[in-house]
Parts: structure tokens; C-alpha cells; sequence
């Protein structure tokens, strides 16, 4: 495994991660694995959506369609 050192890093942003971690019931650094973990795997997302859309799947009857009408393009 790699490890990253974040310099100069803000206050502010500290004390938001601090608090996100503590709402997700982790570390700071758990935190930040987390969150690069989740933003650099756009697979993910799409892994996700398709899985979400599976129970979706079902029977389809598409309605049945009308001639179209005239229409005058004088």
C-alpha cells in the first residue's frame, strides 16, 4: 500500500473532514481513503445504476399506437 502526505492543508477543511468521519463513524484518514476510493472509481457509478436498474426489469407491453395525422404544410 501507498502512502500520501497532504501539505497545507486548511483548517477548515481539517475540522469538515474531522466531523465527516465522526458522522460516518471512522477515522480521518478511513475518511480520506474513503472519499478517494469513491471519487477516482467512475465504474463504480455505473456498476451501481445497473444494479439498482435490475429489479426494474419485468414485463413490457407497449401501447398500442394510432395512425398519425394529416397535417397541411401549405
Amino acid at each position: 500500500m501507498a502512502t500520501l502526505t497532504i501539505r497545507d492543508l486548511p483548517e477548515e477543511t481539517r475540522r469538515a473532514l474531522k466531523s465527516r468521519a465522526a458522522a460516518h463513524n471512522r477515522s480521518m484518514e478511513a475518511e480520506v481513503r474513503a472519499i478517494l476510493d469513491e471519487t477516482v472509481t467512475p465504474h463504480r457509478f455505473v456498476a451501481d445504476w445497473l444494479a439498482a436498474a435490475d429489479g426494474l426489469r419485468g414485463e413490457f407491453e407497449p401501447p398500442e399506437r394510432s395512425r398519425p395525422r394529416n397535417v397541411d404544410l401549405s
